[in-house]
């Protein structure tokens, strides 16, 4: 297929797309840059882009190709809170758009890339893809409303898919370090604490980011019947957690490291375990090769090949956050968060 990815230049962007083209697609990225210099060792691969704001993408943009997936997001809670108004432009409205320029340039396909967050909070039960939303964060809730928007677009021409995503982790050339596994295994390495900063009882599903482009390359395969205006939640039924448990096996794959709770730490409304069997079993070709144990493995040998210490670790590079606060400061992203040229 020719599959146009926005936020290729992200976090997962930058891992999915040498999948894409090992799978033998043909990939055109849509990426304002905002992470340029964030990068974990080598930066991300190369291939031809459009340099566009996703709030900006016009009808054209969007002609000639077969499928987009689109990943493009404030990528997480703290930034979805700096300014709840941008978040919903960006991550809700700016997405809905996308659909519908896509359906008008005649793409077929349309992969949203949701998130389980929309769940909120909701305790120990297992959520599947029926249950109800109650999420914490205007993240949340703009994943929400975008799903229930773009729903209306489906037809016999336009397919739209939505893959609610555990909460993802592993190694990218666009490295996050705000994400709770690398998080925690960045801390254990350069601190010698496996620093919680909640009480630890929150229940998250996990996935390593590979499985996750697993689950996409699935869904750009599957017969359109399959995924046709369907959601999935994206991850595997053995790997939902306590944030205590993840930061037990940190603890046991950092020699010398020891679990600690951040001063004054609480429970977090955030916590949800979630149900993957509709993936397991109704997404032709989806056959996710990690497990947490494994992913924590990888995330250690990939910190000490590259020497990561504690200045590196904790600076803005890896946290989204800190990098668009040091861009607003030094005048090179504006308020509404577009690059000033």
């Amino acid at each position: 297929m020719r599959v146009l990815v926005t936020g290729h230049r992200g976090y997962i962007g930058a891992v999915m797309v040498p999948r894409l083209l090992r799978a033998g697609h043909d990939v055109v990225g849509l990426d304002t840059d905002l992470y340029a210099g964030c990068d974990f060792g080598e930066p991300p691969v190369s291939v031809p882009s459009l340099a566009v704001d996703v709030r900006d993408v016009e009808v054209e943009h969007c002609r000639g190709f077969d499928a987009v997936i689109h990943l493009a997001a404030l990528s997480n809670d703290p930034l979805g809170d700096l300014d709840p108004q941008i978040t919903y432009d960006i991550n809700h409205r700016a997405s809905v758009r996308l659909a519908e320029c896509a359906k008008a340039a005649g793409v077929g396909r349309y992969l949203f890339s949701s998130s389980c967050s929309l769940y909120g909070a909701s305790g120990d039960e297992a959520l599947t893809e029926e249950a109800a939303f109650n999420p914490q964060t205007p993240y949340g809730e703009s994943k929400i409303r975008t799903e229930q928007d773009v729903t209306k677009l489906a037809d016999a021409s336009f397919t739209p898919t939505y893959l609610r995503n555990a909460t993802v982790y592993g190694i990218s050339p666009r490295l996050r370090g705000d994400l709770v596994v690398n998080n925690l295994v960045g801390y254990a390495l350069t601190t010698g604490e496996v620093l919680i900063k909640s009480d630890g009882s929150p229940w998250r599903p996990l996935v390593h980011v590979e499985d996750l482009c697993i689950a996409f390359e699935a869904v750009l395969a599957a017969p359109r019947e399959a995924v046709h205006d369907q959601a999935f939640n994206v991850g595997r039924q053995s790997e939902n957690f306590q944030i205590r448990q993840v930061a037990d096996l940190v603890e046991q794959a950092v020699e010398g490291s020891r679990v600690t709770y951040a001063p004054g730490a609480s429970p977090d409304t955030r916590n949800y375990r979630v149900d993957f069997t509709k993936i397991e079993t109704k997404l032709p070709g989806y056959r996710p090769q990690w497990t947490l144990r494994r992913g924590i493995d990888q995330i250690v040998a990939a910190y000490r090949e590259h020497g990561m210490d504690e200045k590196e670790f904790l600076g803005p590079r890896y946290y989204r956050i800190q990098t668009v606060k040091g861009r607003l400061a030094a005048g090179t992203l504006g308020d509404d968060l577009r690059p000033v040229r």
